[in-house]
């Protein structure tokens, strides 16, 4: 696995955010299997802005855990802008927390496709009385690790760039 120490200070500054704004926060995620809320609790202090984190890898998690509409997963697949929003908003709903962030994407080396090749991860940020926030990237093949780690802070990011 990737050494994640450079994504601490992106961390720590998330953590000190939502507490300054007195937010509890949570993540679901897909092809990062859990590496946000990793992050998160790194940092001394996070059990005040962590309520949960939702590791769907699985299309049944997605729609057990989260919510997310089997037709949405049938249609567009769990890639998707579609159910980077059910996840994040379903996070959300099925959590004490005030934000949450969602990850799902294709991390590698196999699974890709033309439509959706290796490195395509979609994210979304949902907040209470908020709109909810999609972000599309293409990270390239970069390998499994790269592309979690990148993806990893870039959840960080969206969600920091949310509660601003």
């Amino acid at each position: 696995m990737t050494d994640l120490t450079h994504l601490r200070p992106q961390a720590e500054a998330l953590v000190l955010k939502l507490k300054g704004k007195g937010l509890m926060m949570t993540a679901a995620e897909s092809c990062t299997g859990g590496l946000v809320c990793a992050l998160i609790t790194e940092i001394p202090g996070s059990s005040t802005v962590l309520d949960r984190g939702f590791v769907t890898y699985s299309n049944e998690a997605k729609m057990e855990m989260l919510g997310v509409p089997a037709a949405v997963l049938g249609r567009v697949g769990a890639v998707s802008e579609e159910t980077a929003r059910a996840m994040a908003e379903g996070a959300l709903s099925h959590s004490r927390a005030d934000v949450s962030v969602s990850i799902t994407g294709i991390a590698g080396p196999g699974g890709g496709s033309a439509e959706k090749p290796v490195g395509l991860v979609h994210f979304a940020a949902a907040g209470k009385g908020k709109q909810t926030r999609h972000l599309a990237c293409q990270f390239g093949d970069r390998g499994r690790d790269g592309i979690r780690a990148l993806s990893a802070a870039t959840a960080l990011e969206l969600l920091s760039n949310l509660i601003d």
